[in-house]
C-alpha cells in the first residue's frame, strides 16, 4: 500500500491526497460499513478524471466516486481511490428556463441547483432530507427521491442525458435511443432482447423500487433509455462528469397540512388517499420518533406544532397564491378525516413554522440512531420499499418480525410511495450480533419480497442488501444485471462488491468487533453515553449535516475549507480509526488525529445542531488531555490555558498592569512576548484592566438591599474588561438585587478544558465549588456575565465532576443578566430604539438560549440584526494558535464583518469576550455586551 500511495502521489500532484489523517475522514459514508481508500483524489476537470482512472487501472487500484458522502447503504467508500467530486466539480453549467431543463457537473449540492432554478419559477423535483449538502452525482447513484418524487418522479424520471467516463478513460453520451458509442448499444440491446420477459415483469413494478439496475428503461416502449438504465447504477458503470435534468415548475405557494392518527399503521393505510388526492408530499412518521427528538437536550418542546396523534402524515399543497394553498391543504386535510372521522390536524403556510416542521422529518436518520434509553440503533434494513397499497400490511409484518428478533426501531419514511425508513437495535459490536444481524436482514428480504417490495427504496443497493438481490430476482435477471455491468466496466474497476459480485452483508462494518480497541478511560462523565467514549464517537452516523455549506453554525471551519477532514464528520470518522487502532495504530499520540482537531474552533454548534448531537468540543478536549499527557505541551495551551493565573499575577498592582499593556502596544515588544508565548504573531493580545472588577467593588458601597446575586467573575470581565461588570452591578442595583462577589478567587476552567487539560480544570471547579458552598447552600442564584463561562458552568461542570453533587446544584443556581432582569417585577430601563447587529457567543446558542437575550433587546426597542453564521472566529484559544489566523478571519468574514460594513451606524451588540475581541480587532467598531446596553437605557 505505501508504493500504490506513493505512485498516486507523484503521478497526480496536487489531485491525490495520501495522507492517514484524511484516508481515516474518507473511510465511511453515512453508512455502517468502513473501508479506509489507498489514496483519495480531488479532481478539478475532466482531464483529473481521466488521469485518476488510468493511474489507479495501472496500479489495479478500484475507484469509487463519492460525492457529499450521504449513501446510507455503503455506496460511496472504498479500499482504492475515492474520488470527492464535491470538493471541485461543482458547476452548474447552464439552466435553459425555456427547455426547463439544467446542466450540472456531479459535485453539484441540490440546494444550489435548486436556488438557481428558482429565479425561473422552476426546482429539481427529487429532494432527499439531505439536501443541503447532497450532491447530483451521488443522487444519479441511487436514484434517489425524497418527499417530493410522489408527485414530481425520481431522479431517474428526471435525467435528460448523462456524460461518463468509462473506466479506460473513453467519454460517453448517454441518452435517450443511445449509450454514445455503438458496441456498447449493440450489446445493451442483445441483454436486453435476452431478458424481455424478466425485464417487464420484474422491474419497474413501481416508483420506489430502485434494487439492481434500472434495466426496464432499455425496453422498446421506454425508449431504449440509457441515461435513465443508468441512474441509480451507485458508481460501478462510469464517472459521470455533467448530467442533463429536467426541471419542474415549482409552486407559487406552499402549505403544509400535518394529520394525525391514532397510530402510524392507520398513517400508513391513508398515504395512498393522500397521494391520488394531489397531494405534493405524503411523508408518515411514528410517535416514536418525535419521542427520541424529546428526549434529546435542549428539544424536550419540540413538535408543539404538531397535532394530537401516534402517527403522522405530512402533506404539502401548493397554489398560485398563499390562500390557495392554504385551501388546498385544508381540502385535504378534510377529505381525510371524512374516511378516518378521529383524523386531528393542523395547517401550517408560515415559512418559519413549516421549516420547523419538516425539520423534524428530515433528520430523522440522526435522531432515531440514539433512542431514548441511551441505546445505539443502525442502518442496514433502513430502505425497503412495497407497493403503497401493501404498506399497511408490511408494516404490521415488520413489526413483528422486529418483535421476533428482539429489536427495536423507529418507522418513517415516504408512505405516498410505500417506502419506509428505520433505523434498529443491532448488536454490530460481537460476532454472534454479526449473525443475528445477518438472519434479521435475510429474514426481512425475505419479508418484503412477499409483500411484492423491493430491499431498496431510494438509497440503493450497495455494501449493505446486494448480496439479498438473490432474494429479489431471478437468477436471469441477475444475470442481465452482470452483463449491464460488463458493458460498461468489463475489468470491474468501478466501485466493485456493489449490485453485482457483492461483498458479504456482514463484512469490514465500522461498529463491528474491534471499534474499541483501544481501552479508554475519559475524564469526561460521558452520561448519555453510558460513560463510553467509543460511544460517543460513535454517534455520528454520517447524515452529513455538518457539511452544510450555508445554513446554520455547524461546522464552521468546513465552511471555510470544504475540506471533509474538517467537518465534524471527518473528525469523527479519524477519532473511530484512532480507536479501531488498525489505520491509525498511534493511539492518543496519533499526530492524525491532532492535526483533524486542530481546526475545530469548539464552537459546540455540533453539540445541538447535528441531530445525534456528535459533540466534538468535549471530543477534542478529550482527546488533547490524553495526547499531551505527561509530556510537554505546545506553548499556546500554557499561554491561553493559564490565561486565569497570568491576568491574576499581570492585575495584582495598577502599575503592573500599565506596564503590560505599554509593552503591548510596542510592536517589538509584542511581538518578542507573542514567539516567546507560541502564539500567532498577526493577532493582538488583549490589554489588561489597571483596576479589576475585584478592586472595584472593594471601593464602593452597595447600592442594592434587596436579595443578594452572586455575580461571577469570570477571567476576561474581571481582568481584561471590568467595564462591562461595572454596568451589570448598577444594573442589578437598579432592579432591586445586592451585589456580591465570591469570597475567593474562582474560575470554571474554561481555558483549562478547552486547551485539553483536564486535570487541572477538575482542580479549579473543586476550588471553585469549596468557595462557593455557603453561597449554593443559602440558594443564592450565581449570575454569569460571559456566555461561555456561563455554558461551563451549566452544562460542562458536571460532566468533569460527576461525583460531586455541588456541581450539578451550581448548574442549576446560574443564571444569565438577561434571565435576571426579565424575572423581577421592576423594569427601570427606558427605550434605545436603535439598531444593532448582534453576535450571540456560539457556546450560548449551541448550548444556552438567547430567548431571553432577544426578548430583553426587544423591550430596549433594540432592532437586532442576528448574525446566524456561528462563532465569530476567534474561539478563545483558536484565533491566538498559530494556522489559525485564516480561518479565523475567514469565519468572521463569511457573515459577521459583511453585516457590520453594511450597517455602519448601527450598535454592535456581542457578550462574549472574544466575540468583541474579533469585533474590534477587526473592524473599527466597539462591541458593546448586554449589561452595557441596559445601563445605557437606566432611567436616571
Amino acid at each position: 500500500m505505501p508504493d500504490h500511495a506513493r505512485r498516486l502521489a507523484a503521478a497526480l500532484p496536487g489531485v491525490v491526497r495520501t495522507d492517514l489523517t484524511a484516508r481515516a475522514a474518507y473511510s465511511s459514508d453515512a453508512s455502517v460499513f468502513r473501508a479506509v481508500p489507498v489514496a483519495v483524489a480531488e479532481p478539478r476537470d475532466r482531464a483529473d478524471l481521466v488521469r485518476i482512472l488510468e493511474v489507479a487501472a495501472a496500479e489495479g487500484l478500484p475507484v469509487t466516486p463519492r460525492g457529499g458522502g450521504t449513501s446510507i447503504a455503503g455506496n460511496a467508500l472504498g479500499p482504492g481511490v475515492v474520488v470527492d467530486l464535491s470538493r471541485h466539480l461543482n458547476r452548474i453549467v447552464r439552466i435553459d428556463p425555456d427547455a426547463r431543463t439544467a446542466v450540472v457537473e456531479p459535485g453539484v449540492v441540490l440546494d444550489d441547483l435548486r436556488a438557481a432554478a428558482s429565479r425561473h419559477g422552476l426546482t429539481f423535483g427529487p429532494d432527499p432530507s439531505t439536501h443541503s449538502r447532497c450532491t447530483l452525482g451521488g443522487m444519479l447513484g441511487n436514484n434517489a427521491c425524497g418527499p417530493h418524487s410522489v408527485a414530481w418522479g425520481t431522479t431517474a424520471a428526471n435525467v435528460e442525458s448523462l456524460t461518463l467516463l468509462r473506466p479506460d478513460g473513453r467519454e460517453l453520451r448517454a441518452a435517450r435511443g443511445t449509450s454514445g458509442d455503438a458496441a456498447t448499444d449493440a450489446a445493451l440491446t442483445a441483454l436486453r432482447d435476452a431478458h424481455l420477459a424478466a425485464l417487464r415483469t420484474e422491474l419497474g413494478r413501481f416508483s420506489r423500487q430502485v434494487s439492481g439496475y434500472g434495466l426496464h428503461h432499455l425496453l422498446p416502449e421506454h425508449g431504449f433509455d440509457v441515461a435513465k438504465a443508468l441512474v441509480g447504477s451507485e458508481g460501478t458503470c462510469g464517472l459521470v462528469t455533467e448530467a442533463t435534468v429536467r426541471l419542474v415548475e415549482a409552486p407559487a405557494a406552499r402549505a403544509l397540512a400535518v394529520l394525525g392518527f391514532p397510530d402510524v399503521h392507520t398513517a400508513a393505510e391513508q398515504a395512498p388517499f393522500a397521494a391520488a388526492a394531489g397531494a405534493l408530499t405524503v411523508e408518515g412518521m411514528a410517535s416514536d420518533l418525535l419521542a427520541a427528538l424529546r428526549s434529546q437536550p435542549g428539544r424536550g418542546g419540540a413538535g408543539a406544532d404538531l397535532p394530537p396523534g401516534g402517527g403522522w402524515l405530512y402533506c404539502e399543497a401548493g397554489g398560485a397564491t398563499a390562500a390557495e394553498a392554504r385551501d388546498a391543504a385544508h381540502a385535504l386535510a378534510e377529505a381525510v378525516r371524512a374516511r378516518v372521522p378521529d383524523t386531528t390536524s393542523v395547517v401550517v403556510d408560515d415559512p418559519a413554522r413549516m421549516r420547523a416542521l419538516w425539520w423534524i422529518r428530515e433528520a430523522g436518520a440522526g435522531i432515531v440512531t440514539r433512542p431514548p434509553d441511551g441505546g445505539e440503533a443502525w442502518a442496514g434494513w433502513e430502505d425497503s420499499a412495497v407497493p403503497p397499497r401493501n404498506l399497511p400490511a408490511y408494516l404490521r409484518d415488520l413489526y413483528a418480525l422486529m418483535r421476533g428478533h428482539g429489536l427495536r426501531g423507529v418507522p418513517y419514511g415516504h408512505f405516498g410511495e410505500g417506502c419506509l425508513h428505520l433505523r434498529l437495535s443491532f448488536d454490530l459490536g460481537t460476532r454472534p450480533g454479526l449473525a443475528a444481524y445477518r438472519r434479521f436482514m435475510e429474514d426481512a428480504a425475505r419479508l418484503v419480497v412477499s409483500h411484492h417490495g423491493s430491499i431498496s427504496g431510494e438509497h440503493g443497493d450497495g455494501r449493505a442488501r446486494s448480496e439479498l438481490l438473490p432474494a429479489m430476482y431471478s437468477a436471469g435477471t441477475l444475470n442481465a444485471f452482470a452483463a449491464f455491468k460488463r458493458a460498461f466496466d468489463p475489468g470491474n474497476l468501478l466501485n466493485p462488491g456493489i449490485i453485482t459480485d457483492p461483498a458479504p452483508l456482514d463484512a469490514h462494518l465500522r461498529p463491528g468487533p474491534g471499534r474499541d480497541a483501544l481501552a479508554v478511560t475519559p475524564v469526561h462523565a460521558l452520561a448519555r453515553d453510558n460513560g463510553s467514549f467509543t460511544a460517543a464517537v460513535h454517534r455520528c452516523v454520517g447524515v452529513g449535516a455538518c457539511r452544510d455549506p450555508r445554513a446554520g453554525a455547524m461546522c464552521p471551519s468546513f465552511k471555510v475549507t470544504r475540506d471533509e477532514v474538517h467537518s465534524t464528520r471527518g473528525r469523527a470518522r479519524v477519532l473511530a480509526e484512532m480507536l479501531r487502532g488498525e489505520s491509525l495504530p498511534g493511539g492518543w499520540r496519533s499526530t492524525e488525529v491532532r492535526e483533524a482537531l486542530d481546526l475545530c474552533l469548539s464552537c459546540k454548534a455540533c453539540a445541538t445542531e447535528c441531530p445525534v448531537n456528535v459533540d466534538m468540543a468535549t471530543y477534542k478536549a478529550e482527546f488533547l488531555h490524553h495526547h499531551y499527557r505527561g509530556r510537554p505541551r505546545p506553548r499556546a495551551h500554557y499561554a491561553m490555558g493559564w490565561l486565569p493565573l497570568w491576568s491574576r499575577l499581570v492585575t495584582a498592582a495598577p502599575f503592573t498592569a500599565a506596564l503590560a499593556n505599554r509593552a503591548l502596544a510596542t510592536r517589538p515588544l509584542a511581538g518578542a512576548v507573542k514567539r516567546l508565548a507560541g502564539l500567532e504573531p498577526r493577532r493582538d493580545l488583549p490589554t489588561f484592566a489597571p483596576r479589576t472588577l475585584r478592586a472595584w467593588t472593594r471601593g464602593r458601597r452597595p447600592q442594592g438591599a434587596g436579595r443578594p446575586v452572586v455575580l461571577w467573575p469570570d477571567t476576561f470581565t474581571n481582568f481584561h474588561a471590568p467595564e462591562v461588570g461595572r454596568a451589570a452591578v448598577e444594573v442589578l442595583e437598579a432592579l432591586g438585587h445586592r451585589v456580591v462577589l465570591p469570597p475567593g478567587p474562582v474560575c470554571c476552567g474554561l481555558t483549562w478544558h478547552s486547551t485539553g487539560q483536564l486535570g487541572m480544570a477538575r482542580r479549579t471547579l473543586r476550588r471553585t465549588l469549596d468557595v462557593l458552598a455557603p453561597a449554593l447552600e443559602a440558594g443564592l442564584p450565581v449570575l454569569g456575565l460571559e456566555p461561555s463561562c456561563t455554558v461551563m458552568l451549566r452544562e460542562e461542570a458536571a460532566g468533569l465532576l460527576p461525583d460531586d453533587p455541588r456541581a450539578a446544584l451550581l448548574a442549576a443556581r446560574v443564571t444569565t443578566l438577561a434571565e435576571l432582569a426579565l424575572a423581577g417585577d421592576g423594569w427601570p430601563f427606558g427605550r434605545l430604539d436603535r439598531a444593532a447587529v448582534t453576535q450571540f457567543h456560539c457556546h450560548q446558542e449551541a448550548k444556552g438560549t438567547t430567548t431571553a437575550d432577544r426578548e430583553v433587546l426587544e423591550r430596549l426597542g433594540i432592532a437586532a440584526d442576528v448574525i446566524t453564521a456561528g462563532c465569530c472566529g476567534l474561539a478563545g484559544n483558536f484565533g491566538f494558535e498559530p494556522g489559525h489566523w485564516e480561518v479565523s478571519q475567514a469565519c468572521a468574514g463569511r457573515e459577521l464583518y459583511p453585516r457590520l460594513d453594511a450597517a455602519p451606524a448601527a450598535l454592535v451588540h456581542a457578550d462574549g469576550f472574544s466575540c468583541r475581541l474579533q469585533i474590534a480587532q477587526g473592524t473599527a467598531r466597539r462591541p458593546l455586551h448586554l449589561a452595557q446596553l441596559l445601563h445605557r437605557a437606566l432611567r436616571r
